[in-house]
């Protein structure tokens, strides 16, 4: 009898670690600044822009390796931080870039924030592109406008990330840091960012492999 006893006693202790420990999945306990260390390990994000400030770009430390994405390759072209406005988003989910980046934001910094100036813009994006036109006369001088806004496509670093990224809506403020790459395929597909704010129609779109995203 005591023996059945003694067995009970082993398994139900033995359900109750089980349990805990799916309860606490390892890393569960560690302090919060531990944990955010792990998690920007494979994304660690360059210098941060200050608030109302253009975008930063920054050189690509030495050794700096981002993980592989869809059996691609990601190689950081430079370091990229920007805190502006959502103009518009646009998701995709059958073309080529979708299973990298799932949606496009436009962003305004600078005058392309302001109320007085996007009221009299109408913006829109589709197939990769961003794009605005004005009834009479520009609100601001038309370069003003290529160096104060951009469609960006967006590749999240983490399901955190991701979540950031869905919940984003138009007239948003945000910041994002993170690395401007290139994408490199298997089959020789490949997919380039922009590396300058004054260029504009092919080939201008900023491709962000985004450590964080953060409302302002």
């Amino acid at each position: 009898m005591r023996s059945r006893v003694a067995l009970v006693l082993v398994f139900i202790a033995g359900y109750l670690l089980v349990a805990w420990f799916l309860a606490h999945p390892p890393g569960s306990q560690l302090p919060q600044a531990t944990r955010e260390t792990l998690a920007n390990a494979a994304c660690p994000p360059p210098p941060r822009v200050t608030r109302g400030e253009m975008p930063l770009q920054t050189p690509v430390p030495a050794g700096l390796a981002l993980p592989p994405l869809a059996e691609s390759t990601l190689t950081p072209l430079a370091g990229f931080s920007v805190e502006a406005r959502v103009l518009r988003r646009e998701n995709y989910y059958f073309d080529a870039g979708a299973r990298f980046s799932p949606t496009d934001l436009a962003l305004g910094w600078g005058r392309m924030r302001e109320n007085a100036v996007l009221d009299q813009l109408a913006i829109s994006q589709g197939s990769r592109f961003f794009s605005y036109r004005w009834r009479d006369q520009p609100p601001i001088p038309p370069p003003e406008i290529v160096r104060s806004a951009s469609n960006m496509h967006i590749i999240p670093a983490s399901e955190e990330v991701a979540s950031a990224l869905d919940a984003v809506e138009a007239g948003d403020n945000l910041r994002i840091d993170g690395w401007l790459v290139r994408i490199d395929r298997k089959d020789g597909w490949h997919w380039v960012s922009s590396l300058r704010r004054d260029d504009s129609g092919d080939g201008a779109c900023e491709l962000i492999y985004a450590c964080t995203i953060t409302r302002e």
